[in-house]
């Protein structure tokens, strides 16, 4: 009858699910001391073709501006410009440029949104009286599939989001993914890149490529296990009836 718990206890070790070993994120951290360090691999945004840039501009002649705030929302098809939100909504057009009142053509392919906002700012003053600009990008997405939460495409508001930022509003990895091999899809300038990212190790956060950048895709990808995380209802009963049967047959023994 020692023999019962035994081969129990040898069946419940077998099937208890995934090694920890590879669960935790940035492993190599300092366990007892705090460290400390310099961000240095932000880099700020530059448009590309495709992106559609909001522009706002006020003045001390509100009328005057006012040529520069209508209302875009059937030319570029975004929600968020309404008459409550007047953020002008202008397609950067395959040669890197868009279309302003009073200015024209404007080239803002490889600019920073700060460097747009400036020379906008320099050629209203011939048109306004003390131009403030506001400038952001309205179509600043990025998307996360594979074995998270809740995977899909993530608007972002504030024109910087990281890694770990976007896997946390997909509601963080499943148990079954693989950390240590999360894929990175770029593309930029007519070419497409896929970088492999290892959440296990704080060297993360001194990659380029930490910072993501509009329509970055992330792919979590899923372990060997996954399958029995999925069938999870079936694998159990599976189990249940194993056991059952090495009871069973032991004891009619």
């Amino acid at each position: 009858m020692y023999k019962i718990p035994i081969l129990l206890s040898c069946l419940l070790f077998l099937i208890s699910g995934c090694s920890y070993k590879g669960v935790p994120y940035f492993q190599d951290l300092n366990n007892t001391s705090p460290v400390k360090e310099t961000i240095g691999n932000y880099q700020e945004l530059t448009v590309q073709p495709e992106d559609i840039i909001g522009i706002s501009v006020s003045s001390l002649n509100s009328e005057a501006s006012s040529v520069f705030n209508y209302n875009l929302n059937t030319i570029t098809g975004t929600s968020q410009i309404s008459p409550n939100n007047p953020i002008v909504g202008y397609l950067v057009d395959e040669k890197g440029a868009i279309q302003l009142p009073l200015i024209g053509n404007l080239k803002v392919s490889g600019l920073t949104l700060s460097s747009i906002r400036e020379t906008i700012q320099s050629r209203l003053n011939e048109y306004l009286k003390q131009p403030v600009v506001n400038i952001r990008l309205i179509n600043f997405k990025v998307s996360v599939m594979g074995d998270v939460l809740r995977p899909g495409v993530y608007p972002v508001q504030n024109q910087r989001i990281s890694i770990a930022e976007a896997l946390t509003m997909a509601g963080d990895l499943n148990i079954t993914a693989l950390r240590n091999n999360v894929v990175l899809i770029r593309e930029s300038g007519g070419n497409r890149e896929y970088i492999r990212i290892d959440l296990t190790s704080k060297k993360l956060f001194n990659s380029p490529y930490y910072y993501l950048k509009t329509n970055d895709i992330l792919y979590v990808q899923p372990g060997r296990n996954k399958f029995a995380s999925v069938d999870n209802s079936y694998r159990n009963i599976g189990i249940l009836i194993s056991a059952l049967s090495i009871v069973a047959i032991l004891l009619t023994r």
